[in-house]
C-alpha cells in the first residue's frame, strides 16, 4: 500500500481561509502536517478558519499547529510583513501553496483598468513575491530525496481561450502564473524545490458560484465526467503533489476539471 502524506511538514497556504485554499489546508491537517499557516485579507476570516482547522485537528486526533496571519498579498509591504510574521511562528517551510487570487468580470467596453491592476497585482505579482520571499526557507527544508514544494493555483482558463464572462485579467494572470511555474521549476529544481501548477476547472466556491449559477446545467452536461469538482478532488491532487512519492514531478500544469478543457471549457454563456 502506498501512503501519501505530508508527515512532519510545515505548509504555507495563501488564500487559505476559504474555497480551494481551505480544502488544501484541511488535507494537510488530516494527513500529517506539523504546522499549517494560512492567510487572507480579512482578519475575521483568518480567525474563523483557524478555529475550524484547530477543531478539525482535535476531532481527528491530529497534533497540528495552525497559524493565521491577515495580509493583502497584492501589496508588497504586506507580503513582506506576512513573510516576516511567518518566520517568527515556524522554524521551517516545506510547502508553499500560492493560492490567493481575485477575479473581475465585465465586457471589454465596460472593463475598468483598475480591475486589471487589482487582479494582476494579486494573481501574478503577489504570487511571484511570495515565492521570492519564501524560496530561501524552502531551499533550506528541501533535500535531494524529498524536495520542498511550491504549488501555484492556476486555472483551466490558462489552457483555453473561451471567455464569455469578460474575465480578461483573471485569464491572463492564470496563463502567466502557469508559465511562471515552468520557469521557476527549471531554476529552483537544482535547489531541491519543485514547482508545479494546478489548473482547476469549476469547483463550487465563493469566487465561482455566480458563474456556475449563470451557466446552469450546461457545465455538468458538457463535462466528460458529468459533474463539477469536489473538495476531495482538490485534496487528492494537492496531497499527491506534496507527498514524497511525487518528488520527481516538476514543472507540470495539471488540469483538474474532468477533461472539460478538452472541449473548450464546457459552458457557453
Amino acid at each position: 500500500m502506498v501512503d501519501f502524506n505530508v508527515n512532519g511538514k510545515t505548509a504555507v497556504i495563501t488564500g487559505g481561509t476559504r474555497g480551494l485554499g481551505l480544502h488544501c489546508a484541511e488535507a494537510f491537517v488530516l494527513n500529517g502536517a506539523d504546522c499549517v499557516v494560512i492567510t487572507s485579507r480579512k482578519a475575521k476570516a483568518c480567525e474563523e478558519s483557524k478555529a475550524l482547522l484547530e477543531k478539525l485537528a482535535k476531532d481527528n486526533g491530529k497534533d497540528c499547529k495552525i497559524v493565521a496571519i491577515p495580509s493583502d498579498l497584492s501589496v508588497e509591504e504586506d507580503c513582506i510583513k506576512f513573510f516576516e510574521a511567518t518566520k517568527k511562528e515556524v522554524k521551517k517551510v516545506d510547502i508553499l501553496i500560492a493560492n490567493a487570487g481575485a477575479t473581475w468580470g465585465a465586457q471589454l467596453e465596460d472593463h475598468p483598468i483598475s480591475a486589471m491592476h487589482k487582479v494582476l497585482s494579486l494573481n501574478i505579482v503577489g504570487v511571484f513575491n511570495c515565492i521570492k520571499l519564501f524560496a530561501p526557507m524552502l531551499e533550506e527544508a528541501g533535500t535531494h530525496e524529498d524536495p520542498a514544494r511550491i504549488v501555484i493555483m492556476s486555472s483551466v482558463v490558462s489552457l483555453i481561450n473561451v471567455d464569455q464572462a469578460g474575465v480578461y485579467g483573471y485569464a491572463a494572470s492564470k496563463a502567466g502564473v502557469s508559465h511562471l511555474g515552468k520557469n521557476l521549476a527549471v531554476q529552483l529544481g537544482p535547489r531541491n524545490i519543485t514547482v508545479n501548477s494546478l489548473a482547476p476547472g469549476f469547483f463550487p466556491s465563493k469566487m465561482s458560484d455566480g458563474l456556475i449559477a449563470a451557466a446552469g446545467d450546461i457545465m455538468i452536461e458538457s463535462n466528460p465526467r458529468k459533474r463539477l469538482g469536489t473538495k476531495e478532488d482538490m485534496q487528492s491532487a494537492i496531497l499527491f503533489l506534496c507527498s514524497k512519492q511525487a518528488n520527481y514531478i516538476n514543472g507540470i500544469v495539471l488540469p483538474l476539471d474532468g477533461g472539460a478543457y478538452l472541449n473548450g471549457g464546457g459552458a457557453k454563456l
